[in-house]
């Protein structure tokens, strides 16, 4: 459980910061085009997701995100109390690497976004972006296990270009994020229904995988 715990906080660590991190290197060169400063910052991301995954997955799961041990939860892959550990261990982490970036870059430490993120159209990119990933994961673990590193991180990197809010997907990167007042940014009080649209986009991609993936299970036993 204990290096479970530290795969969880250590892979935080780096996915915050790289989500961070790349957001500010690519606003400094990007000349302000947002575009590419986009494009960088989903890039850098959907790479380091690959790379975490396959290095920390066999270690903790590499959930590094609490809609993903919800599920897990839901699932009764982990026990209640493994779920509350791992998210712990997802915020704290992850804010750490938040301040690095910040650290990295020589800016100051604590601060808070004052990028605004709201609306229903950023509701519903949230909730599309958590419910993809979430059956992404559960489809890639049920029939091509050795696939579910890239298969998230090419969802990721395509998730922040197709939905509005550029797929945080993500209740702890949301926290973290709101304590950075740069690209990667968003304002604190728009946290709330960014999480609330996570949690139910990721319960209702259980629920649904619960059904198509069985489905398919039993297709192939009956020859259908």
């Amino acid at each position: 459980m204990t290096r479970a715990l530290a795969a969880e906080a250590i892979g935080s660590f780096f996915l915050f910061a790289t989500v961070v991190g790349s957001g500010i290197m690519a606003e400094t060169l990007s000349g302000g085009n947002v575009g590419v400063a986009l494009l960088a910052n989903a890039l850098a991301t959907g790479a380091i997701l690959f790379v975490l995954i396959a290095m920390l997955g066999p270690v903790s799961g590499a959930h590094f995100n609490p809609a993903v041990t919800l599920v897990m939860a839901l699932g009764r892959r982990i026990a209640p109390r493994t779920t509350v550990l791992y998210v712990a261990a997802q915020l704290a982490g992850g804010i750490l690497g938040v301040w690095a970036a910040h650290l990295m870059f020589d800016l100051p430490l604590l601060q808070f976004s004052a990028k605004a993120r709201t609306g229903g159209g950023q509701w519903a990119g949230e909730f599309v972006a958590t419910f993809g990933l979430i059956l992404t994961i559960l489809g890639t673990v049920r029939h091509r296990p050795d696939w579910v590193a890239p298969s998230v991180a090419l969802y990721i990197t395509a998730a922040y270009w197709f939905t509005s809010s550029t797929s945080f997907a993500n209740p702890a990167i949301a926290v973290a994020r709101s304590l950075s007042d740069s690209f990667a940014g968003i304002a604190p009080a728009d946290v709330p229904a960014f999480v609330a649209a996570q949690l139910g986009g990721a319960v209702a991609a259980w629920l649904c995988g619960r059904w198509l993936f069985a489905e398919r299970d039993n297709k192939a036993a009956t020859g259908i």
